[in-house]
């Protein structure tokens, strides 16, 4: 294990680590297994088919922990490490996935059991991101509400008013156990899955 580095000075309203270079672009989330993510995916083509959204197709589906933020290329191993020795000391658990709900006028998702368990992990991930990388996460003010999105951004308000009617009240009950983390990074106009961090056995 490296030594420890000295805290960074917090990143800014961004989320950039400071400092000259190249960055790239992150974020941290729970995948689910393959079946379920297939799933998803095929829900996700609908959204993209009849309501013209195929912004939820750059990305696997997943639950986000850290939202997206911009680190130093030369410094992926530092990032890498602050994870693994994050994880390591993390609990394994269940994720429920239950029905469809909604950010109007744009947002469509699937709705994820309350959890006491993966509210904990984000709020302390979130903490040794910004104690020990100094990224701070904009939204930390809001109430967390982990979802798995299936449209958004590109969703017109026009295609939303057609689609929530279909979603808002259709049956979709599924559940996985979260083995990992995922570390996420933006490249090719997608986000690729980079390197995963196995939660305590």
């Amino acid at each position: 294990m490296r030594a420890k580095k000295p805290e960074m000075a917090k990143a800014g309203a961004s989320g950039v680590r400071g400092g000259a270079g190249e960055h790239d672009r992150y974020f941290v989330a729970v995948l689910p297994p393959g079946v379920i993510a297939q799933e998803v995916e095929r829900i996700q083509q609908i959204f993209a088919d009849h309501f013209a959204s195929c912004g939820a197709l750059r990305s696997p589906p997943h639950i986000t922990l850290q939202p997206p933020f911009e680190w130093p290329a030369a410094e992926r191993e530092w990032l890498e490490d602050c994870l693994l020795n994050f994880a390591d000391k993390q609990p394994r658990f269940v994720v429920a996935l239950s029905g469809f709900a909604a950010f109007p006028p744009r947002v469509i998702y699937i709705d994820v059991v309350a959890n006491a368990a993966l509210e904990a992990l984000q709020i302390s991930l979130a903490e040794r991101f910004e104690r020990v990388l100094g990224v701070v996460e904009r939204s930390r003010s809001r109430r967390y509400v982990p979802h798995m999105t299936v449209a958004f951004r590109d969703l017109t308000q026009e295609n939303f008013a057609r689609a929530w009617p279909q979603f808002k009240d259709r049956p979709l009950s599924m559940e996985f156990a979260v083995h990992r983390l995922t570390l996420l990074m933006h490249g090719g106009g997608r986000w690729q899955v980079c390197k995963e961090f196995a939660l305590q056995p």
